[in-house]
């Protein structure tokens, strides 16, 4: 599909590989080292007929010396965690005349660095959104600092500790030291829960920031296929044969209105009845592996993945099965992509209750490596009402409201085993408020993990009424434009 409009002639240059360019699907090409800055600075221009529009320029940290931040961050209303070059504007890029365009601060609203703009209009950012973005999904920000690498690692341990007693203790005990944790526990400001916005506040920020700076309406390719606006995606964990036998609690409200889901079991735990996988393809549903044996070790370190990784890609072989979640939600950033799966889904956008605290702060897919990574981004039932206590879905309902009107994912985790009493009801009060919406894609893990590679293989190209799209999602994708003063489709 062609969108936008033939406005913007030009050509959009980046002297160095952007991550956020490059999730957004925004056509650019690189130059390395034709930027005329000095060593660790970036940047984006427009060039028109030879001729160079103002550039957005970034500091890469990692290449750039001086004094840096580390940790949580905000800037223009964006609150992200990341690491920051501290340095003032006169000591980053010398000999130049700088205006104040934002702060930076702390969470305390302490000054730590700016957002400057100079006389000819370039605007310098002392971090690199890109890289504040990968740090995001892979959970990098968790150990920015020494204090929170300790903590990860501590925290690295506890996991690890706990999955080795946890055949040990009775189930009922291990729901109540669960419920005393989380009701004593202090919730972290970031990423927020419910919902965390930041990651997604700081592209449109930065989107705006280059359409602003260069005077060229920045196109890239929207998320859904189709023109549809946001999309719903129904996942359940089947973790004992009880489960198992009771799945049909669940799937009943799906299929009266009329939804599909995706089903994942775990291979070494419990019997699947002969030709259940069939079935559940027959329904129109998928099914994914959850695990070898849910017994917390799958990700234990590469070499026991790299036995049990064979074994798992076997029983996915045999059930078609195209996608892998972790139980309870352990990843590991490095690991996940020597599953050797099409998706993986074992990524929250933010949960601080799993043994694994934290989150991707995303509600739309992303890439780690060649795997997409399809995140959580409801609550889990088994936190809201095993743990939590909550009598009804409103959390689901509300939350589920607002990633819609953002244009997000809206992507549930459910799990048979837990469908009684108030769950129940709440899932069905969940279904009743995401259903029957004609601008949302209703869809399987495996086909939004399918378009979100034909998106990736794709570009936007400028054509003769404007933009168009080149590559395997040419029929489905829409363009979108950002621009100075409006964002249009």
């Amino acid at each position: 599909m062609t969108g936008g409009t033939p406005e913007g002639e030009g050509e959009l240059v980046a002297t160095h590989p952007s991550v956020l360019l490059d999730h957004y699907r925004v056509p650019h090409v690189q130059r390395p080292g034709q930027s005329g800055l000095p060593a660790g600075l970036e940047c984006a221009f427009v060039e028109r007929a030879g001729t160079a529009s103002a550039r957005v320029i970034w500091v890469d940290t990692t290449r750039r010396p001086g004094r840096r931040h580390q940790g949580r961050f905000t800037v223009a209303g964006c609150s992200v965690a990341g690491v920051v070059a501290t340095d003032p504007a006169e000591r980053l890029l010398p000999g130049r005349s700088w205006t104040l365009l934002h702060e930076v601060c702390s969470p305390a609203g302490t000054r730590l660095a700016a957002v400057w703009v100079d006389d000819s209009g370039d605007v310098l950012l002392p971090f690199d959104p890109g890289a504040v973005l990968q740090g995001l999904w892979s959970e990098a920000y968790l150990s920015l600092g020494l204090a929170a690498r300790a903590r990860r690692t501590l925290r690295r341990a506890a996991v690890a500790g706990y999955y080795a007693m946890r055949p040990l203790v009775p189930r009922a005990l291990q729901l109540s030291l669960r419920r005393r944790l989380a009701h004593g526990q202090q919730l972290p400001s970031f990423p927020a829960w419910p919902l965390e916005t930041g990651l997604h506040d700081l592209c449109d920020w930065f989107l705006m920031l280059l359409a602003t700076t260069t005077r060229w309406p920045v196109p890239w390719i929207a998320p859904w296929p189709d023109g549809l606006s946001w999309a719903l995606v129904l996942t359940h964990d089947v973790e004992t044969e009880a489960g198992y036998r009771s799945r049909e609690a669940l799937r009943g409200p799906e299929r009266a209105a009329s939804l599909v889901s995706s089903w994942n079991f775990v291979p070494e735990r419990y019997e699947l009845d002969p030709g259940a996988y069939e079935e559940i393809d027959a329904d129109g549903c998928e099914v994914g592996v959850h695990g070898l044996r849910h017994d917390g070790r799958d990700l234990a370190n590469r070499r026991l993945l790299d036995r049990r990784a064979p074994v798992m890609r076997e029983y996915a072989r045999r059930w078609g099965a195209e996608g892998f979640r972790s139980p309870a939600t352990q990843r590991r950033w490095d690991l996940m992509p020597r599953l050797g799966f099409s998706y993986d889904s074992s990524y929250a956008d933010t949960d601080p209750y799993e043994p694994q605290p934290g989150g991707s702060c995303s509600y739309l897919p992303f890439f780690n490596r060649d795997l997409v990574e399809l995140p959580i981004t409801l609550p889990q039932d088994h936190t809201l009402f095993e743990i939590l206590g909550h009598q009804d879905g409103a959390v689901w309902v509300a939350k589920s409201a607002e990633v819609r009107r953002r244009g997000g994912m809206v992507l549930a985790l459910t799990h048979p085993d837990y469908a009684h009493g108030p769950a129940l009801g709440a899932y069905r009060q969940l279904l009743d408020a995401v259903s029957g919406d004609p601008t949302a894609w209703y869809a399987l893990p495996r086909e939004v993990a399918a378009w979100w590679r034909d998106r990736a293989a794709s570009a936007v190209v400028r054509s003769g009424v404007g933009w168009e799209v080149e590559g395997p999602a040419r029929s489905r994708a829409v363009v979108r434009l950002t621009s100075h003063d409006q964002m249009t489709v």
